[in-house]
């Protein structure tokens, strides 16, 4: 019985490792390509490590798959939010079909500040 549930956990992780790097590849903007690698990776990652939590019994084995999913899921967000702000502070281009631009009077306002002498 646990071959199948480790199967089951194993098939899901690699199809949504996979999604991810799909839409790495096919996504057309830094934005979007982060938010499928983040999201999808860190699911088919961690469920892949279930499948691993299940597989072996090992108490040892256990707890360093825990203490990798905990790392994944709090650092990932992290990861990408510093990337994004990164691109955006950087001018990387943005998708055409993006509307709307929420940073944008946050960040001309702080350069207007800076070049008055006050700010950042």
């Amino acid at each position: 019985m646990n071959e199948i549930i480790t199967s089951i956990f194993l098939v899901m992780g690699a199809l949504f490792t996979l999604v991810a790097a799909i839409g790495v590849y096919r996504l057309p903007d830094i934005l979007m390509k982060m938010h499928a690698s983040t999201k999808a990776g860190t699911l088919g990652a961690g469920l892949i490590l279930v499948a691993l939590m299940i597989t072996f019994d090992d108490i040892g084995v256990v707890t360093r798959a825990l203490a990798t999913i905990i790392f994944l899921v709090l650092t990932a967000p992290i990861a990408a939010h510093l990337i994004g702000r990164a691109a955006y502070v950087s001018g990387v281009k943005f998708w055409k079909g993006t509307i709307i631009d929420e940073m944008q009077d946050l960040y001309v306002k702080k350069a207007n500040d800076k070049k008055r002498g006050g700010g950042l």
